[in-house]
């Protein structure tokens, strides 16, 4: 094989590396980039979760306010604590 012909087999080969390195890194930019938006799906997710557990919890708290209330004002008025 001539010098000549071992030149521009090096060539290819370097070409060819570089095309291949280029395609790893578009790649590992494209799954970077499709980690990145799955965390932000995942956590705007989790913020509204967190913002529905909070309500579920505040009309649970009032629904059980109202029944204790509710339950003092039946016992004050069995034992004629009610009246003024």
């Amino acid at each position: 094989m001539s010098s000549a012909q071992q030149n521009f087999n090096a060539g290819q080969a370097q070409a060819k590396t570089e095309a291949n390195f280029q395609a790893a890194k578009d790649s590992a930019s494209a799954a970077a980039d499709r980690a990145q938006a799955a965390y932000n799906t995942t956590g705007q997710a989790r913020e509204e979760n967190k913002e529905e557990a909070t309500g579920l919890l505040q009309q649970t708290g009032e629904q059980v306010k109202n029944m204790a209330q509710g339950a003092m004002d039946t016992v004050k008025h069995t034992l004629g604590m009610d009246k003024n």
